[in-house]
């Protein structure tokens, strides 16, 4: 495959003012599509039971979707850079219409998971979204945009688990599927109308010369690496919270909160703080003060164990620390995503790429150490492990930060 030249464009030319429209649009697709991985994760009992297959089994769903997803970063997300994305992401969305009709269709767990898999693959529109809103966006603002996009990815994370356990109290699993596909639909046709065509770049590079060129990035650029270890660190801390946390509140234990499953997903309202706090960080990294957020959100996550350690018996402060926590997290995010995008602004797919897959993986990384975290020693453990994690990442960070390409 090659990729056929075509009408270049500059790389943050806007050929039309990057509207509050446009922008919600873009937060909106971002969610939509983050959302397509966690739908059925509170669901996976209903699941078992009704295509009559343990609950092991069922639980592959998950990895379906992670693979999947990890896939469509890796394959798919690189070819931002050279293709117009006003036709990649609806052409995204509209697979993923497909597939979560025929996952919501299945008559047996294969067939699902291969239906969950496709729409993991497709679920990486979210992060072909992002570097496009960054691409559009004026130099000024590119921060507070980004953070914006982002945080309507975040939103459709975390209100995900909610949203799903509210559907299929009425339409079951398959009517949650449905609702999904319904969704991509509409967000297909509002990004083909409502944003505005970049072009594409001119380039005569064959598709494995455009990923052989992420390594190339990786290898260039010292900021990137620096940033995919700290966002490694991150999104395992964030993993194994959120994996650990489940574990808390449903477990049967005596150190346990003894919660339903409608009760726990509403605790991913908590974490809908930090997600609307992330375009104050990108404002502060708008002003030329990246430094200092990424040393301030780095501390607010150390804080935001020590709170987790002491809501292990507190149920109140369980919540403040989940506000704080999430706030904290996602402000890494934000911060390294306006670290990378500087760099290269023609390459920012690709960027993207390196960063997510990495990102990707300590996510991995952190949920399986938090199942045995949890088995061995509890909630304690858990955040014993994060705290060690959070104070790695800031030892780092102290030695990244004298370097002068972080200056």
């Amino acid at each position: 495959m090659t990729i056929s030249p075509a009408r270049p464009a500059a790389p943050d030319a806007v050929s039309s003012p990057l509207t509050r429209l446009t922008v919600l649009v873009f937060a909106v697709t971002a969610g939509s599509s983050a959302a397509c991985l966690y739908y059925l994760q509170p669901l996976l009992h209903q699941v078992a039971s009704d295509l009559r297959v343990s609950s092991v089994a069922a639980a592959l769903l998950v990895s379906a979707a992670q693979v999947g997803y990890l896939s469509g970063v890796a394959l798919l997300v690189p070819l931002g850079d050279f293709l117009e994305r006003r036709r990649m992401v609806p052409g995204l969305l509209a697979v993923s219409v497909v597939a979560l009709g025929l996952s919501a269709a299945a008559p047996n767990l294969p067939l699902l998971l291969l239906g969950v898999f496709a729409t993991g693959v497709t679920a990486s529109a979210a992060q072909v979204v992002v570097p496009w809103s960054s691409a559009l966006a004026d130099p000024h603002k590119r921060g507070e945009i980004v953070g914006t996009v982002m945080s309507g990815l975040l939103l459709g994370i975390l209100l995900s688990r909610v949203i799903s356990g509210a559907i299929a109290e009425f339409a079951g699993w398959r009517g949650v599927l449905l609702v999904a596909a319904a969704i991509q639909l509409i967000m297909s046709i509002s990004v083909y109308l409502l944003v505005p065509a970049t072009g594409r770049a001119a380039t005569e590079e064959s598709y494995p010369e455009v990923l052989a060129s992420v390594l190339g990035l990786i290898r260039e650029h010292a900021v990137l690496r620096q940033r995919m270890a700290l966002g490694f660190l991150a999104m395992a801390c964030f993993s194994g919270m959120w994996t650990g946390l489940a574990f808390l509140l449903a477990g049967s234990g005596s150190s346990s909160y003894h919660y339903s499953e409608f009760v726990i997903g509403l605790f991913g309202l908590a974490g809908v703080a930090g997600a609307l706090g992330a375009p104050i960080v990108g404002r502060l990294a708008d002003q030329g003060r990246l430094r200092m957020v990424t040393t301030l959100v780095w501390v607010t996550v150390l804080i935001g164990w020590g709170l987790l350690a002491w809501g292990g018996i507190n149920v109140w402060v369980l919540i403040i620390a989940l506000l704080v926590f999430d706030f904290g997290v996602q402000g890494i995010q934000l911060s390294n995503q306006s670290a990378i995008y500087a760099l290269d602004p023609a390459a920012r797919s690709r960027l993207t790429t390196a960063y997510m897959v990495t990102y990707f993986l300590g996510g991995v990384a952190g949920s399986v150490t938090a199942g045995s975290a949890y088995q061995a020693g509890g909630w304690g453990l858990i955040c014993g492990i994060g705290i060690g994690a959070t104070v790695l990442a800031l030892a780092l960070w102290g030695m990244f930060a004298r370097r002068p390409s972080n200056r």
